[in-house]
């Protein structure tokens, strides 16, 4: 067993399928094999969560029933507001033991833990701040390649594979019927130029009225859709895996980060100004050529990969056993 697979540590966070992820791949990163904690949090520590502390013991539940106490976890990785409570009080309740990293902004000044990692545009200042552009997450060329062989059937599809990655309206851009519109026309183009396939995929937030609209306006081309478990195992590692390009609505930090670290050009189509924190995350992905505004025809060159998270892991692994 390696010293790794022996350290205690805990993965936490609110069970949010973006926050569960990002603080995942960062375990893997780091080798360890943790113990997950979804935790619940009562009122009023949900709503003042992580500030609140007096009796935050009593308002900190696992979702599975385990209960929240020690031995105390050597290593701590929460993602989220709410997990920033639990991860705050580890370092207490540890007294200094359990080395605490918070993924994302946890409101609250980076003193509270041993490693805060957030994106640029979060505008968070410290020394113990480890900044990325997008979100942390397992996409590198071992997470691909083991998603091929079990998605082998897609290869059936014509090429080019369009991978189309849908999610749902933001405050920063109203992804309605008119904009998926204006996306059907662009991919039509394509389409009539290059033929091909289109592997389309919506998340957990888009509405179930605009994934049925969406699933017929996607029938006129060979493909596949999917859109819940009625349509089968969640492809969306095969769709990563074997696309030859990737579409992805411009929403999504997981969706936009996942999308660009996998080396493939990816694009996005915006129909009003992106402002705030989400078009901050544009302006830095365009720059640095891992995405691309959406275009009549489609760009045919490899883009570079952003591929944060082992980076990140050699910092903290730095931090923590320094």
């Amino acid at each position: 067993m390696s010293t790794h697979q022996a350290v205690n540590a805990w993965v936490v966070s609110d069970g949010a399928a973006g926050n569960a992820r990002q603080a995942l791949a960062l375990a893997r990163a780091l080798d360890l094999k943790p113990r997950v904690v979804n935790i619940d949090v009562r009122a009023p520590w949900r709503w003042l969560a992580p500030r609140l502390t007096t009796g935050a013991h009593a308002g900190l539940h696992d979702h599975a029933g385990v209960p929240i106490e020690a031995p105390w976890p050597d290593i701590a990785i929460g993602c989220g507001r709410q997990a920033a409570l639990l991860t705050r009080m580890l370092r207490r309740w540890s007294k200094g033991a359990c080395f605490t990293v918070q993924i994302l902004d946890p409101r609250i000044v980076s003193d509270h833990f041993d490693v805060v990692v957030a994106p640029l545009h979060d505008h968070l200042a410290g020394n113990n701040v480890i900044e990325t552009i997008g979100s942390l997450n397992p996409v590198d060329d071992a997470w691909l390649a083991d998603a091929r062989p079990r998605f082998a059937a897609m290869t059936t599809w014509p090429t080019p594979r369009t991978a189309v990655l849908i999610g749902a309206s933001h405050r920063a851009q109203t992804l309605d019927v008119a904009y998926f519109d204006a996306l059907r026309g662009q991919l039509a183009a394509w389409f009539a130029r290059d033929g091909g396939s289109f592997l389309v995929t919506t998340s957990r937030r888009t509405p179930a009225e605009l994934s049925r609209r969406l699933r017929g306006d996607f029938a006129r081309w060979p493909g596949m859709f999917w859109s819940s478990e009625g349509d089968g195992e969640n492809p969306y590692a095969g769709l990563l895996a074997w696309a030859d390009r990737i579409v992805v609505t411009p929403d999504s930090v997981n969706m936009l980060s996942e999308a660009c670290a996998t080396g493939k050009p990816v694009h996005t189509l915006t129909t009003q100004p992106l402002h705030g924190k989400l078009g901050e995350l544009h302006t830095t992905l365009r720059a640095g050529g891992y995405l691309q505004a959406m275009q009549p025809l489609p760009s045919q060159k490899r883009a570079a990969a952003l591929r944060e998270t082992g980076g990140v892991a050699a910092l903290v692994r730095a931090r923590w056993k320094g």
